[in-house]
């Protein structure tokens, strides 16, 4: 068995890897599509997501997590058997949610389309996604599966195919389906997700063909760790994943409301229905984009968290416990540091040559100061889920989402705000939901981190603005382009500079490095 499981460390690294290649190639379409079918289109695409992610967190929901931490528990008893029935089962479960809210979304996407949204154009979006939702519930099951034997390999490649496959058949369908209408052209590039989802399945299942020769379902269990019949291991799976998926409804619905919300405020602000289509697809489809490009290390680090912090909750190890979050978030921080001040110094120069449109760089600019926290947010969230505390995740989620929700309301519908009024919210929402998540984290570990370890940091991302800035903004290089260039890379060496000066990062933290760290 061991030689598919990594470390705590190496599942994150590999997860990384996979991530930030995946939010890299994921970019080409992002830069590309609104090229092919504009901001409008973009638009049209973007909002059938919060629809989808409601659905989604429905028929999955916290259905993985629950897979992960079974797995793993199993997995530590040596019961095998154990882990191929909770396998099993959840993929029942998914498999039959999954179809069920298919059908109902195929038999009531016209009503929804028009009377929940203000354009009823995303209609042809609509059906292209129902599919989707069973494709992606399967895959859940067998990434939760992998992820619980903490082996990461197989989620990171399906991921890597599965984005490969995404950016040609995204804009291949949306091109060729352009001379029909933009409606038709939003329609393609979500059929292309469809192909891609399928791909990342296909891989998924090579991948548990191969593995699952590997385990010997009949070994025995050790002492104290039985098999449970099916109901058992059911209502198991339902214990732990019911509030998981009560914390990220809320999410979910809060971004679905989010969506109607904004639109509806922009409306009642005066703007027109085509205008506001436009600017909701571009903070949803190219600024919020480019803020989550760095939350690859998060989402890495949150996943490997569940199962790590699983384990060793189950011991009562309360040092290993302290120790795999300190390193989540110092992670987390350093990481996400240097992103944060390049994207808010360099937000026109950014979103111009992303996307060709220079105006929209005040909704970066506005996001970039908040967005080291929202970094922050993802370990914490994912600590309460693994220490069995959904239930304090779910009730700061909902009080996050009620101010949101309130404030977009208030502020995107006066016409001296706009979407810039949303935006507000949304930093609001941030820095509301990662208090009341580090709140509870520390009150309940008494877990703290040191202080000078933020101080360093705001320091070395003060020094890294104001290189960014005198070299953007002087005329040692005439053409824009290369002097943006030599901006973003001088910024990030001056950071690594500073983070080694000030020991943010010593050599014990590079030596933890999987495969490199002795090396460097």
């Amino acid at each position: 068995m061991g030689k598919y499981k990594q470390s705590f460390i190496q599942g994150a690294m590999i997860l990384l890897a996979a991530g930030i290649i995946n939010r890299l190639l994921g970019f080409l379409p992002r830069i590309t599509l609104p090229r092919v079918i504009g901001a409008e289109g973009v638009g049209l695409y973007q909002m059938g997501w919060p629809f989808l992610s409601v659905v989604l967190t429905i028929t999955t929901g916290g259905i993985p997590l629950a897979i992960a931490k079974l797995v793993a528990e199993a997995e530590s008893q040596g019961n095998e058997r154990r882990a191929r029935q909770v396998l099993h089962i959840s993929l029942a479960v998914i498999i039959s949610l999954s179809l069920l809210f298919t059908l109902l979304i195929v038999i009531s996407s016209r009503w929804i389309t028009t009377y929940l949204f203000t354009d009823s154009r995303v209609y042809y979006t609509f059906l292209c996604m129902s599919p989707i939702i069973p494709i992606v519930g399967i895959s859940s099951v067998y990434r939760g599966y992998f992820q619980g034997r903490q082996n990461m390999i197989p989620t990171a490649v399906s991921q890597t195919f599965e984005t490969l496959v995404r950016i040609v058949t995204m804009l291949l369908c949306s091109y060729v389906m352009l001379p029909y209408g933009i409606e038709f052209a939003a329609a393609g590039a979500m059929f292309g997700v469809l192909i891609g989802e399928i791909s990342g399945l296909a891989i998924l299942l090579y991948q548990y063909s191969v593995t699952r020769k590997k385990y010997n379902v009949y070994q025995s269990a050790k002492i104290g760790s039985g098999n449970g019949g099916r109901l058992d291991t059911l209502k198991k799976i339902f214990h732990i994943s019911v509030p998981v998926t009560g914390s990220r409804l809320v999410g979910s619905s809060s971004y679905f409301l989010e969506s109607i919300l904004i639109i509806q405020s922009l409306a009642v602000a005066g703007v027109a229905t085509a205008v506001a289509t436009s600017q909701y697809g571009a903070l949803q489809g190219m600024i919020l984009p480019i803020l989550m490009l760095p939350s690859a290390l998060t989402y890495s680090l949150s996943v490997s968290l569940i199962p790590s912090l699983s384990e060793a909750a189950a011991r009562k190890d309360m040092r290993t416990i302290h120790k795999r979050l300190h390193q989540s978030l110092r992670l987390a921080l350093v990481s996400g540091a240097p992103f944060a001040v390049i994207m808010y110094v360099l937000a026109d120069p950014i979103t111009y040559y992303l996307y060709d449109q220079s105006d929209i760089g005040v909704m970066l600019k506005m996001l970039a100061p908040v967005a080291l926290i929202m970094y922050l947010k993802g370990p914490l969230e994912a600590t309460l889920q693994a220490l069995n505390r959904p239930g304090i995740a779910l009730r700061n989620t909902l009080i996050g989402a009620i101010i949101k929700l309130f404030l977009i309301y208030w502020l995107a519908s006066k016409p001296n705000f706009g979407i810039l009024g949303a935006i507000m919210a949304i930093n609001i929402h941030t820095i509301v939901v990662a208090w009341l998540n580090w709140s509870s984290v520390s009150r309940m570990l008494k877990f703290s981190m040191n202080a000078a370890d933020f101080f360093k940091v705001v320091v070395a991302m003060g020094i890294t603005g104001l290189g960014c800035y005198a070299v953007m903004n002087s005329n040692w290089i005439q053409q824009p382009f290369p002097r943006f260039i030599y901006a973003c890379l001088l910024g990030f060496t001056i950071y690594l500079v500073c983070i080694a000066m000030l020991k943010i990062v010593d050599r014990s933290d590079l030596r933890r490095v999987p495969w490199i760290g002795k090396k460097l």
